[in-house]
């Protein structure tokens, strides 16, 4: 798929908390000095949302922190350009506002517009300032026009503001906001850059990956505790996380999103400093009636377009099913075996053994389990985060 990138040329004001440059001011964005990559994504798909003649307030919480920000905006799935008219960028507040001295708005080649048409994507300016790591960001896109089934993320476990009609992106206030949704819209990605030669993992996954039975609010998927952890690490070790899982998706064929193998380049090999692709897929193949073989193959294409691409693609074992019958248990517990044993992929996440009952290992652990038996609680997700040995996030390809 064509990823329209609109090259860097102005920015104006600063993102910084309490400091901002004059409104009226022109100036030049100096490029950072090293090569950027994703401190937030989430993977682009249909949704419900109809946006008319509204602004769009998206809330999100980046990773590792960075300067010149810029914000990835998708038409992926649109039948039709859209263009965005308006569009700011600042520190979000818990009620839908945004601190005001770090509001600021975006521009694409030096305009405050941009077209976008059906299928692509476009990539701000850079944004002067510092965006330090763990930060919610608050991305307000007004569009003209009426857009029915908007670009977006149905499963955003946060709330997304809906305004009045017209273009609020200026106003710091959530007065214009009065409704909110589950789902992010328009916004596909942050993108940051560090003056260390750091990179961004992207962890290709379904509802698990998505945070399905983690708290609404709370940002306790398993890779927002991942991330916190690789904070904890020296500078120079940290990596940004796009979290490209889509709830109901698979590896094989389309249903809820596009599959893993038709989204792969999208999401994972076309996002800027992507070096470590983490796997965590397949239950959802698995419950539709494909075999272990057929996923395993499956697999092993992914396997081959990561490393055709210089890119290192670590498996995870699929967590406990609790409701499948005995042959999905078993195919289940046959793709976990092709995955820590086979040698095929660069590394092994054993999800699986993070999360499992020891007395009954097709189960979750009673704590684990968020009540569905398939999808983790906020301490399961938190084992599973544990349990990423952080050598495997990277490898010499």
């Amino acid at each position: 798929m064509t990823r329209l990138r609109v090259l860097v040329l102005l920015a104006t004001a600063v993102l910084a908390a309490g400091t901002a440059a004059p409104a009226t001011a022109q100036v030049q964005a100096a490029i950072p000095p090293s090569e950027p990559i994703v401190t937030w994504a989430a993977s682009a798909d249909f949704t419900l949302t109809r946006v008319t003649n509204q602004t769009v307030r998206n809330v999100m919480r980046t990773s590792v922190g960075g300067r010149g920000l810029q914000v990835s905006l998708s038409n992926a799935h649109g039948s039709s350009p859209v263009t965005f008219n308006a569009v700011s960028v600042g520190i979000a507040l818990d009620d839908g506002g945004v601190k005001p001295a770090s509001l600021q708005p975006a521009t694409f080649g030096g305009s405050p517009s941009v077209t976008v048409p059906p299928g692509g994507e476009v990539l701000s300016d850079y944004l002067r300032g510092f965006l330090h790591p763990g930060t919610a960001i608050a991305v307000s896109v007004y569009v003209e026009g009426d857009i029915r089934r908007a670009t977006g993320h149905n499963l955003a476990l946060t709330e997304t503001y809906l305004s009045t009609p017209g273009n609020h992106t200026p106003e710091a206030d959530a007065a214009s906001y009065p409704s909110s949704i589950d789902s992010w819209v328009f916004v596909e990605s942050l993108v940051v850059t560090r003056g260390l030669p750091l990179s961004t993992v992207a962890a290709l996954g379904d509802s698990i990956t998505d945070g399905v039975g983690s708290t609404f609010g709370a940002d306790n998927r398993w890779t927002d505790y991942l991330a916190e952890r690789i904070l904890q690490r020296p500078s120079t070790a940290q990596a940004g996380i796009a979290n490209e899982g889509i709830s109901g998706n698979r590896v094989l064929s389309g249903g809820f999103g596009q599959s893993a193998l038709t989204r792969f380049d999208r999401d994972v090999l076309n996002q800027p400093g992507v070096e470590t692709v983490v796997l965590l897929e397949g239950i959802n193949d698995i419950n539709t009636g494909a075999s272990a073989t057929e996923l395993i193959e499956g697999y092993r294409e992914l396997i081959a377009r990561a490393h055709a691409d210089d890119t290192c693609i670590v498996g995870g074992t699929l967590t406990p099913n609790e409701g499948g019958d005995a042959d999905r248990e078993a195919q289940r517990q046959a793709v976990n075996d092709f995955v820590r044993a086979s040698g095929e992929f660069d590394g092994v996440i054993d999800f699986d053994a993070a999360v499992r009952d020891p007395s009954n290992p097709r189960l979750f652990l009673p704590a684990y389990d968020s009540g569905d038996g398939l999808h983790p609680s906020d301490a399961g997700y938190a084992a599973m985060a544990a349990a990423v040995p952080l050598r495997v996030l990277s490898c010499d390809r």
